[in-house]
This record gives structure tokens, sequence and C-alpha cells, in this order.
């Protein structure tokens, strides 16, 4: 997939808009970047648009896509990008009063093995859970 496709996304257009301009988009901006990229292109497209934020070298962008990738993260959910959103200056969302955005998994066509780790994450919580409650 291109960057085309991330553009299908209003908040990811934003974020390559802000990279685009050289903008510093913060340290969950350039998370959140990865963490929704690194399923559409591959890791040195994805560190190379990463270089372009003005604080952002080409070490910390390949150590960021390195760590995204080696810990398996899939892209957060909206209301992780709100949370992350209040702790920089950068806005991730650049409409966050609207309820329907910034929600890549609406927005975006996510590759089927993204959310099959989701599912398997939520029975994984829910067993731990119900174990946890049955031991009480």
């Amino acid at each position: 997939m291109a960057v085309d496709d991330l553009r299908q996304s209003p908040m990811m257009s934003h974020l390559l808009d802000g990279l685009d301009q050289g903008q510093d988009i913060g340290h969950y901006g350039r998370l959140t970047f990865a963490m929704v990229a690194r399923h559409f292109l591959d890791r040195e497209e994805v560190a190379r648009l990463l270089t372009q934020d003005r604080d952002f070298d080409e070490r910390e962008a390949k150590s960021l896509v390195q760590q995204v990738e080696s810990r398996g993260y899939n892209p957060p959910s909206r209301q992780r990008i709100i949370e992350w959103q209040g702790q920089q200056d950068f806005p991730i969302c650049p409409t966050p009063d609207d309820p329907a955005a910034c929600n890549v998994y609406r927005e975006l066509t996510m590759p089927d093995g993204v959310i099959e780790d989701i599912e398997e994450y939520r029975e994984q919580q829910f067993d731990a859970e119900t174990a946890q409650s049955d031991r009480r």
C-alpha cells in the first residue's frame, strides 16, 4: 500500500501534512503515525517520513519503527489518541470534537492480522479477568 492509502484517514493525512511541512508532530504524533503506518508501508518508508519532523533524526526514527514493530503495537484507539493529544502541543486529531473522527479502524481498511491480534488480546484480557474473579 502507499501513502495515498494512509491519506484516506483525515488524521493520517493531517500527520503526513505536518511531516511534509517539517513540523514537530510531537512524541505521541510520531508514535501514532508509526503504529498506523507500519501496517501500510515498509519500515524504511515509515522511518523516512518520520525524519521529516524537524525534531526527529534518522536514528530516532529507525529506533521508533523498530520498537513499534518488535512490540507488535496495533494502531491506537480514538480514545487513546485523544488522551495522548492532551499531552502535547501538536494536535494529532485535527477534529477532536467530532466523535467519528480519528478512528483509524473506521477510516482505513486494516490488514486482517491487525483485527485478529486485537481480538486475541481481548480474549486473553477476558480470560485473565475471569480467572481473577474466580479466585475471589
